[in-house]
């Protein structure tokens, strides 16, 4: 096979480029990535991240916020004006208690399966009833579920909608009444 064309010529390096000035610019411009809409809305990009953070009460470093108390070294030091020595004054208090407030709601749960799992477990419930091993035979069973499998799909769709699977397992039996 031929070389690719270019390789084997020398590179030139650029000595009018300023890869410092480069390098200081890209570095400035990057701004912190913040996920917390109530932090994103708060901050200054004019200060730097720690003081950011300790206007809204929050700790740059938990090991420096929260540190491991010494048995040894107990001081009870109160300054002039009476606040404690390292008690930081918290301009933006706001922020900490609207994430206190969304922490405390309850979670939705979220937790669905697909459509096409919920019409396989309805399809082999219908024509297999509690046969898994029928099931595992079924021409329908595309991906080779072995029988624990299929039980444990259809435990997992009757943990999910176990309304839903009530009212489907009524509606089975009338037609099976009907057929013997």
């Amino acid at each position: 096979m031929p070389k690719a064309k270019g390789k084997s010529r020398r590179h030139k390096y650029s000595y009018n480029l300023n890869r410092k000035r480069l390098y200081r610019s890209a570095r400035r411009r990057a701004a912190p990535r913040i996920a917390c809409s109530h932090i994103r809305h708060a901050w200054d990009p004019h200060k730097s991240v720690a003081q950011n953070l300790a206007e809204m009460g929050l700790a740059e470093d938990p090991n420096k916020a929260v540190p491991i108390p010494k048995k040894l070294l107990v001081r009870k030091e109160v300054e002039s004006d009476g606040q404690q020595p390292g008690k930081k004054i918290v301009r933006k208090p706001y922020v900490v208690n609207e994430m206190e407030l969304e922490a405390s709601l309850p979670e939705k749960k979220s937790n669905t399966l697909s459509r096409d799992l919920i019409d396989y477990v309805r399809y082999m419930i219908q024509n297999h009833g509690e046969n898994y091993k029928e099931m595992a035979r079924d021409e329908k069973n595309y991906y080779q579920d072995t029988p624990k499998q299929i039980k444990r799909k259809i435990n997992v769709y009757k943990n999910f909608y176990p309304e839903e699977y009530k009212n489907f397992i009524a509606s089975l039996k009338p037609e099976k009444m009907e057929v013997q």
